[in-house]
C-alpha cells in the first residue's frame, strides 16, 4: 500500500529524480573526457588509427580511440542540461558502445583491423557503458508534460 503525496511533494521527487539522471550523464561524460585526454598522454598523435601496444590503466588506446572518447565525453556533458537531452546520451551510449562491443569482439585479436586498438578489457569497459546508457536512456516521463519520471520501465 503507498501513501498517496501532494502534487508538490511529488513534482520535488521527480525534479530530483531527473537531476540524479542527468548527474549521471555528466559524470559518464566526465569520465570518458577525462579518459581521452589522458590517452593522449599516452599515445601522442603517432598511430592515429592503428593497433599498437599502448595501454591505459589495461586499456589499449590510441589516438582515434582517444578523440572518440573526447567526443562522447563533451556529448555527455552538454547533453546533461535537461532529461531528455540525457536520455538520449544515454541511448547514444547504447548505440554506439553496443555496435563498439561487437566490433571489438570481432577485431581484439587482429592487429590490421583493429582502428580502435580495442583489446579485451575494453570489451568490458564498452559493455559497462551499453549498461549505463541503458540506465540513463530507460528513465521517461510518465505522460505528456506532466514532469514525472518512471523508475519501473
Amino acid at each position: 500500500m503507498t501513501t498517496p503525496t501532494s502534487p508538490s511533494t511529488q513534482h520535488r521527487l521527480d525534479e530530483g529524480r531527473a537531476r540524479l539522471v542527468q548527474g549521471l550523464a555528466a559524470a559518464v561524460g566526465a569520465l570518458f573526457l577525462i579518459i581521452g585526454i589522458a590517452g593522449f598522454f599516452v599515445t601522442g598523435f603517432d598511430d592515429f588509427a592503428e593497433h599498437t601496444d599502448e595501454t591505459l590503466l589495461g586499456f589499449g588506446v590510441n589516438p582515434l580511440h582517444n578523440l572518440v572518447h573526447i567526443l562522447i565525453g563533451l556529448a555527455g556533458l552538454v547533453l546533461a542540461r535537461t532529461l531528455s537531452e540525457a536520455r538520449a546520451f544515454g541511448w547514444l551510449l547504447v548505440v554506439g558502445y553496443g555496435a563498439t562491443l561487437v566490433y571489438g569482439l570481432i577485431v581484439a585479436d587482429d592487429t590490421e583491423d583493429n582502428l580502435l586498438n580495442l583489446n579485451q578489457a575494453d570489451n568490458w569497459l564498452h559493455l559497462a557503458a551499453v549498461i549505463a546508457g541503458l540506465v540513463i536512456a530507460r528513465q521517461e516521463a510518465e505522460g505528456a508534460g506532466s514532469g514525472s519520471t518512471n523508475w519501473s520501465r
